[in-house]
């Protein structure tokens, strides 16, 4: 993987005054589709009077209206991570050497590809399809099924679409801040464009069920063991370390979303 950019400037967002994936992409939507309608209903944090304008502008500010239950997914998810997948990361990163982690990186990235490429065309960026599908064929022969990212040599930069990004691209309200079980930090608007891209991805539909898993677990070690020091930081420095990912979420998604360089966030 590439070396991780510096960790933004950890001043913690205040929070608000009143508090990687299943295989088959039909299990995930009705899956997606039960927690959006737990959330709903499950809990609400308290909105503040108008008698207290600051109080009423940070709560619209945050845009987490179910604190409460987030944070409690969150510390569920904290507990998950300090006692399974940190410690995999890890061992991924004490047992693979660093190129061969590299290698890794580049054939995961790679099979993300055709997503990026119709997230290119519905975005209605044909020069950026046109990168996205010579990177592909590239990758895919000269680097080896994607192990060597040639095409970047080549002069095709790699850039990553999502149909979250799409969404936002055709004017789609974010929504409300959601933390997911096991899968970190989203909104509606995310959580969405997670179960269309899944769909819409080929591989999900040619690899066998045991090279799927495979990949879905690789994935999140691999992305783990690059945020080892990122979330070590924030957990250590961070004043209220769930204000902080919230904010960095937020700050990495406009970031993709305005095709600039983003910061690595949890």
């Amino acid at each position: 993987m590439s070396d991780l950019p510096a960790v933004p400037d950890l001043g913690t967002e205040s929070p608000c005054r009143a508090a990687s994936v299943a295989r088959r992409p039909f299990g995930r939507l009705g899956m997606a589709l039960a927690l959006a309608t737990g959330l709903g209903l499950s809990a609400c944090a308290t909105v503040p009077p108008a008698s207290d304008p600051e109080a009423l502008a940070e709560f619209r500010e945050t845009n987490d209206p179910i604190e409460p239950l987030n944070r409690t997914v969150y510390t569920f998810n904290e507990g998950v991570d300090t006692l399974l997948v940190r410690p995999a990361a890890e061992t991924y990163r004490i047992l693979i050497p660093p190129p061969i982690r590299s290698r890794v990186g580049n054939a995961l990235a790679n099979l993300r590809e055709p997503v990026t490429l119709l997230n290119d065309l519905l975005q209605g960026r044909p020069d950026r399809a046109e990168a996205t599908l010579s990177r592909f064929l590239i990758n895919s022969t000269f680097g080896l099924l994607g192990l060597f990212d040639v095409a970047t040599d080549w002069g095709y930069p790699r850039h990553s679409e999502d149909f979250g990004q799409t969404l936002a691209t055709w004017r789609a309200e974010e929504g409300p801040y959601l933390m997911l079980p096991l899968l970190g930090p989203s909104n509606p608007r995310d959580l969405l464009g997670r179960v269309v891209d899944t769909v819409s991805d080929p591989f999900t539909w040619v690899l066998p069920d045991g090279a799927g898993t495979a990949r879905t677990a690789t994935g999140v070690i691999d992305t783990r063991e690059g945020l080892i020091e990122p979330i070590d930081t924030v957990r250590r420095e961070a004043l209220d370390p769930y204000a902080q990912i919230r904010s960095l979420y937020r700050q990495r998604r406009n970031a993709e979303i305005e095709n600039r360089t983003a910061p690595r966030s949890p």
